[in-house]
């Protein structure tokens, strides 16, 4: 169990939204471009929006940075050092800052780890997403299972911390064949593996295909039991979820995430980026425009790239606090709730989902989730919420 937050943190997130192709199943801000990108201009942007941003939000100490995206690892060694310098530049940075990449797992990128590493960075996290190449063919991705295994091998000599992704619950996909994937990866992965099922957004050609018979995925009781497997054969290894999809040894969880669920500040930096920053006493919920070269001359003409600065109000930012914080496995604050929401979680509420098995209150007062209640995470919070 992660020790639960006990001091303000203060995250970074810097987005670089350009990708080598689309994966099928992708609707994150990723933009594909057949035309070098223009590096240095982007800098010059992104170090102009971190100013920018740093003197709405002065006097932080950032924890943690996370260069998501996108595709982090196509930006040159130098790229992410300057964004990095910044970052210090005009913010306080932790001595023992975690500062976590993004990278696909081709041999072309893994090369760059050891000038990631002199540029600052410290853990890097790999989209794997599959160990076998059909797998790999079937949702986009343009490495090899080899290639794959192979980066997993260059980061763990790199870098003291690193973490992979996978995705389950793949079209045809059975518990048995998952089991014998998963203890492989289990076998290369040192402290950290994010395990998401996967899911059909719409927008996607993903979602076209399913919505045409194209495409079928695992029913719910086998989605059912592909979770059941990832929690039984990760806790058996000592990876146990702290998170809804993340797994890790004590001591290894992802800092920079921990800021998102546990509805601490950050900052987002880049096309597409959100950020939830607390100004004059209020909680600003900040996106930036997603469109990369419109965000650039946004940020040309203005200092950032800001198209949405929300205030939330208290029972907005009461529900954010449920809706990310009963992801963990360490739960909420009841206490915090009721001081954000101005009222109290239904006691009669709470009763019934405790009597049910969904949710647990700890030793120390602490509302969560149980296993069993994980699967139907979105439903105990709708409850919780109303």
């Amino acid at each position: 169990m992660i020790a639960a937050d006990t001091k303000p943190a203060f995250g970074v997130y810097v987005h670089w939204p350009f990708c080598l192709s689309k994966c099928p199943y992708c609707d994150f801000n990723s933009h594909v471009r057949h035309a070098p990108i223009d590096e240095e201009r982007f800098v010059r942007a992104f170090v102009r929006e971190i100013e920018t941003t740093a003197a709405r939000a002065p006097g932080r100490d950032v924890s943690s940075i996370f260069l998501g995206g996108g595709t982090p690892s196509l930006m040159q060694p130098r790229t992410v050092g300057a964004i990095l310098e910044a970052i210090g530049q005009h913010w306080s940075v932790a001595d023992d800052v975690e500062i976590t990449l993004e990278a696909n797992p081709t041999s072309v990128e893994a090369t760059r780890f050891r000038g990631y590493r002199t540029a600052g960075v410290t853990r890097v996290s790999l989209g794997v997403q599959a160990l076998d190449d059909a797998s790999l063919k079937a949702l986009g991705r343009l490495h090899t299972a080899r290639e794959a295994l192979d980066a997993v091998a260059i980061a763990r000599s790199v870098f003291d911390r690193y973490s992979f992704d996978l995705i389950y619950a793949r079209p045809d996909q059975t518990p048995e064949m998952w089991a014998e994937e998963l203890q492989r990866a289990i076998a290369q992965a040192a402290e950290h593996l994010s395990l998401y099922q996967l899911t059909i957004e719409e927008g996607t050609p993903f979602y076209g295909l399913h919505a045409a018979g194209k495409l079928r995925t695992p029913d719910e009781a086998i989605a059912r039991a592909l979770y059941d497997v990832t929690q039984e054969i990760c806790a058996r290894h000592g990876l146990p979820a702290y998170e809804i999809s993340n797994h890790a040894r004590s001591g290894a969880e992802c800092r920079h995430n921990l800021v998102y669920w546990r509805g601490q500040e950050y900052a987002g930096i880049g096309p597409g980026a959100h950020g939830r920053l607390d100004i004059d006493g209020d909680r600003h919920a900040i996106a930036t425009e997603k469109r990369p070269e419109a965000w650039l001359m946004r940020v040309e003409a203005i200092g950032n790239g800001i198209v949405a600065d929300d205030l939330l109000n208290s029972e907005e930012r009461a529900d954010e606090f449920l809706l990310m914080g009963l992801r963990l496995r360490e739960g909420i604050d009841p206490q915090r709730y009721a001081a954000l929401a101005g009222r109290p979680l239904d006691p009669r509420r709470i009763a019934i989902l405790r009597e049910e098995g969904a949710i647990a209150i700890s030793p120390d007062g602490r509302l969560r989730v149980t296993q069993d209640g994980f699967p139907l995470l979105d439903a105990v919070v709708a409850d919780l919420a109303a």
